[in-house]
């Protein structure tokens, strides 16, 4: 790279297309080599200019996922911090913070809340979610707030031909820039789109880091793996879940060989979440799918047949009595892991409180749980109590749930059909107009409430092309009753 194109070079087209236009700069940054080179470029171009030339904001910003592998999310939150701590210190314009994924899109609210199963190579759910949309919603705020932004990528060409068949397909002939993939007022800057990977860590050896950070922990961290994951803007970007910067629940890979070199490296405190990753990796076997999901989707709660000469039923999402065994194993490797881990350190949350009581508020309001199950396991296991507003949700307790239970079984009628029945009536109870009740009835009525058993013996003895196709179900190869 540097035989045609020196780092001064570098440095000064930095500097021109920053002061080029009066839009500020977002930097995506995450923790990794690209993102760190791409970072301490700008830092050190920027920081030549004369102060009042440095007029424009720059922000660094991370997608914290939730679901990050214990030790990166360490090294991205300390860097983050020495960047702000430094920013302030040389009066360099930087700010950094993270960007966080809403509730109703985490991963244990769709995965454990709502069912969704682990993502895997054509059903990556969670990309969307946990990566793009929190770095989109920070950028139209800055869109809003300043008219137009651009923003900063350590994207390299060479890392594939589809990245480089997007690089190109979007630059504006004539800049430095490119066209947002989404966005008309936003723009991508990629300083170190032509460089290999040699450069970079040529570049991290020789070039000490500005806000007080040491490279060699970094090339630690890279010891043994394949590579980052990088700052996501697009469903383009590849998995990371071979990655050290990747989530520890990516089940999109076979095999975690990052976590699987940590623990052989000397973090033991890691097994419990190898494990537990592994397990769900375990629930997409095709031969066990049926022990793990449902029948019928949970938009229209219909049976869908494979077509394409498949044979059997699609299964949909995660059944109801799995996910609570998930949600209590996922609190116990909580547990195992923090007694694992030494005693001056931070206790680590798998899963935070606000999801968990939004996963009961699910369960609460469209599974029929009147048992309320989150606190009941929650209490069971980590042998405590949350601030758990009672009766929030108006349903009916465990002593109603087992009468009913005993009617049904006597009149041979689906325990959880009657449930999301009087459910729905007592949601719309006492309201003045109550027209909403009859869709939500009737919707109600027209989902499939066969038993598996029942399902499969008709499967079997007719013609799949008679059954009743859930129209929704397109939705599963791309993005799950969004």
């Amino acid at each position: 790279m540097w035989e045609y194109r020196s780092l001064d070079d570098i440095y000064q087209e930095i500097r021109e297309t920053y002061l080029a236009d009066n839009r500020p700069w977002v930097i995506g940054y995450s923790g990794g080599k690209d993102s760190t080179t791409t970072v301490q470029l700008i830092w050190k171009a920027i920081n030549e200019l004369p102060e009042d030339k440095q007029t424009k904001p720059i922000y660094v910003i991370s997608s914290d996922t939730l679901v990050e592998t214990p030790k990166i999310v360490n090294h991205i939150t300390t860097s983050l911090q020495k960047i702000n701590e430094y920013a302030e210190k040389e009066d360099v314009p930087f700010s950094a913070q993270k960007v966080y994924p809403d509730v109703d899109d985490s991963f244990w609210v769709n995965l454990i809340g709502r069912g969704y199963p682990a993502p895997n190579q054509t059903f990556r759910w969670c990309t969307e979610r946990l990566k793009i949309d929190p770095a989109d919603n920070f950028i139209m705020d800055k869109v809003s707030e300043h008219g137009e932004v651009v923003v900063i990528l350590g994207a390299r060409k060479s890392e594939s031909a589809t990245r480089e068949q997007v690089m190109n397909l979007h630059s504006i002939e004539g800049t430095n820039l490119a066209r947002h993939s989404k966005f008309a007022n936003a723009f991508v800057y990629t300083p170190i789109e032509d460089w290999l990977t040699q450069d970079v860590w040529k570049y991290l050896m020789n070039d000490p880091c500005p806000w007080g950070k040491d490279h060699d922990e970094l090339a630690t961290l890279y010891n043994e793996a394949d590579d980052e994951c990088p700052m996501v803007i697009d469903t383009s970007t590849p998995s990371c879940g071979n990655s050290r910067f990747g989530c520890w629940t990516c089940t999109v890979v076979e095999d975690d060989k990052a976590m699987e070199n940590m623990v052989d490296g000397g973090d033991v405190w890691m097994q419990p979440l190898l494990e537990f990753r592994n397990f769900l990796k375990s629930t997409q076997v095709p031969e066990q799918k049926s022990k793990y999901r449902e029948p019928k989707g949970r938009q229209h709660g219909r049976v869908k047949a494979k077509t394409n000469g498949g044979d059997g039923i699609i299964p949909r999402a995660y059944k109801h009595e799995f996910r609570k065994d998930l949600l209590r194993k996922l609190l116990e490797t909580e547990k195992e892991v923090n007694e694992l881990r030494e005693d001056n350190e931070e206790y680590l949350d798998l899963i935070r409180d606000e999801e968990l009581k939004e996963i009961r508020r699910l369960w609460r309001t469209e599974e029929a749980d009147w048992e309320d199950s989150v606190p009941k396991i929650y209490n069971d296991v980590m042998d405590d109590d949350l601030d758990w507003v009672h009766d929030d949700l108006g349903s009916f307790s465990t002593e109603e749930a087992e009468v009913l239970e005993e009617v049904c079984a006597q009149y041979d009628v689906p325990e959880k059909l009657v449930k999301r029945l009087l459910d729905t009536e007592l949601q719309h109870h006492g309201m003045k107009r109550r027209a909403a009740i009859y869709n939500k009835i009737d919707k109600i009525f027209r989902e499939d409430w066969r038993s598996i058993e029942e399902i499969t013996d008709e499967y079997e003895s007719e013609d799949p092309e008679n059954w009743q196709y859930d129209i929704e179900y397109e939705e599963m190869m791309g993005q799950l009753d969004r």
